[in-house]
């Protein structure tokens, strides 16, 4: 992916060791900054420690991950974190799980950082395990409550620092997840929303922000949701080359299960 480089994410550089700056990671719009989110690629094997050094850079406090580690036999991101509670080196960082919950559709972890010369951070992991690629999820309700606890702790932390979003490229599900916190924000303050003039934006730091129309159909389903949270929709049929999905069983039992 070719980044622009007024919105490309910078590493620091070191004469000493040879590093490159470049990590495939944008800053990108939110509804009160220009740089609310950072959207990243899925870490590779040979990417693992640029990417913490990204998050520990970045004054990053929490990493939203939007895919799975494997899906269909498929690796779509290098696992980057430790696999059981003993710290794990990442280049300068080291890196130990706190606490790690799981839940039918996500799971969230919290970390410690600690740089080798100097102090340690806690770093939040929202991970949503129920997405498929290029497709969408079953029903919006699980999506819209996972961008909830998303938005949650960025205004508790409330410093400025861009919050980490990744799928395995970081555009499709990425895009989408970015979108639906802004738009959702948008709709909140103004009762008016702008999906498709959005989703342009994003795009102009990103190539290829919310990648597929059954992503950008789902987006708006979403938003339609959000705007008439107590009807029953019978009928959610959305059909492209990509994929059909058509779920108002799972969607009207997941209502009934929440309820």
């Amino acid at each position: 992916l070719i980044l622009d480089d007024w919105c490309r994410v910078k590493l620091t550089t070191s004469n000493l060791n040879n590093t490159s700056d470049y990590i495939n990671a944008s800053y990108m719009p939110g509804y009160n900054s220009k740089s609310e989110y950072i959207a990243s690629q899925g870490p590779l094997p040979s990417t693992v420690n640029e990417f913490w050094r990204m998050i520990w850079e970045q004054k990053v406090k929490g990493i939203v991950m939007v895919t799975n580690c494997t899906e269909g036999g498929r690796t779509k991101c290098e696992r980057y974190w430790p696999a059981d509670s003993k710290p794990c080196p990442y280049g300068e960082l080291s890196v130990t799980i706190r606490s790690e919950q799981q839940e039918p559709d996500w799971t969230l972890r919290e970390f410690r950082v600690k740089h080798m010369n100097s102090a340690e951070r806690t770093v939040k992991h929202f991970h949503f395990t129920a997405w498929p690629d290029h497709g969408v999820p079953q029903g919006t309700e699980v999506l819209i409550q996972f961008r909830g606890l998303v938005r949650q702790h960025i205004e508790r932390e409330g410093d400025g620092a861009p919050t980490v979003v990744h799928c395995s490229a970081g555009v499709g599900r990425t895009g989408t997840l970015i979108a639906l916190d802004v738009l959702l924000q948008q709709l909140e303050k103004e009762r008016a929303v702008g999906i498709h003039g959005f989703v342009h934006k994003m795009r102009l730091s990103r190539p290829y922000m919310v990648q597929t129309e059954s992503q950008y159909v789902f987006l708006h389903q979403c938003i339609m949701d959000c705007l008439q949270p107590n009807e029953k929709t019978e009928e959610h049929i959305y059909e492209n080359a990509d994929m059909i999905y058509a779920n108002a069983t799972a969607l009207r039992e997941l209502r009934q299960t929440n309820a």
